[in-house]
């Protein structure tokens, strides 16, 4: 790990000057995963203060929101850097741990440190988790922003796995909330079939206040 003298992580191509390897492998079909180097279990609760996809523990090998929890402890384990990991935990989970496998005579995953470094200087972001991280919007709940895309309007729930979408259709905007959930592609929740002269900024905070309604953010959450 990066001690307090060593240079914060900024970019994907950046590396730690010390050995890390993380291993996973399962306890009466609970996953554990260990920071070998430090000796130490993996923490769930802290990577759950940044984002909570699954509150039941870590996962891997398929794209799912376990994967997603995982995704996140490691590279906020790793990189000891919120931001960073908030950024690009989704590309990182679709890269890396939905590939992890418990193969072997020991049945574990072992993912090295120089691995993360390598994936994390190729690999490219998710079509809604964006390296901006999104930015706070005065229309919108507290818990969402706008994200940054050239093709479509995009707003990101900040403590949940949702998303509203703005489409372009013919003669209408399409407007959808959806969740990654345990699903590769997002899963619509609800969505919302406006004429373009109708009030689609309304339309979206409708939304985002259902998305608030069905999964409220803990105390002190925002």
């Amino acid at each position: 790990m990066a001690s307090s003298e060593s240079v914060p992580v900024a970019s994907p191509g950046q590396s730690h000057r010390d050995t890390v390897e993380y291993v996973g492998f399962r306890v009466d079909g609970q996953a554990v995963i260990l920071n070998l180097s430090e000796h130490r279990r993996l923490s769930l609760e802290r990577s759950l203060d940044l984002v909570n996809h699954s509150p039941s523990g870590f996962e891997w090998g398929y794209s799912g929101s376990g994967p997603a929890q995982l995704a996140c402890a490691l590279l906020l384990d790793y990189y000891d850097d919120e931001q960073f990991a908030r950024e690009h935990y989704i590309a990182f989970r679709n890269q890396v741990v939905s590939q992890l496998e418990c193969d072997g005579a020991a049945a574990c995953w072992h993912l090295p440190g120089e691995e993360i470094d390598a994936a994390m200087a190729t690999l490219t972001d998710d079509v809604v988790a964006l390296a901006d991280g999104g930015r706070p919007s005065p229309t919108l709940p507290e818990n969402w922003r706008a994200v940054s895309r050239p093709d479509r309007r995009v707003f990101q729930r900040a403590d949940r796995d949702h998303y509203i979408v703005l489409g372009d259709g013919r003669e209408e905007w399409l407007v959808v909330l959806c969740s990654q959930g345990d699903r590769a592609y997002p899963a619509p929740l609800a969505h919302r079939a406006v004429a373009e002269e109708a009030d689609v900024e309304r339309v979206i905070q409708e939304l985002a206040e259902e998305s608030n309604d069905l999964i409220e953010p803990p105390e002190g959450e925002h």
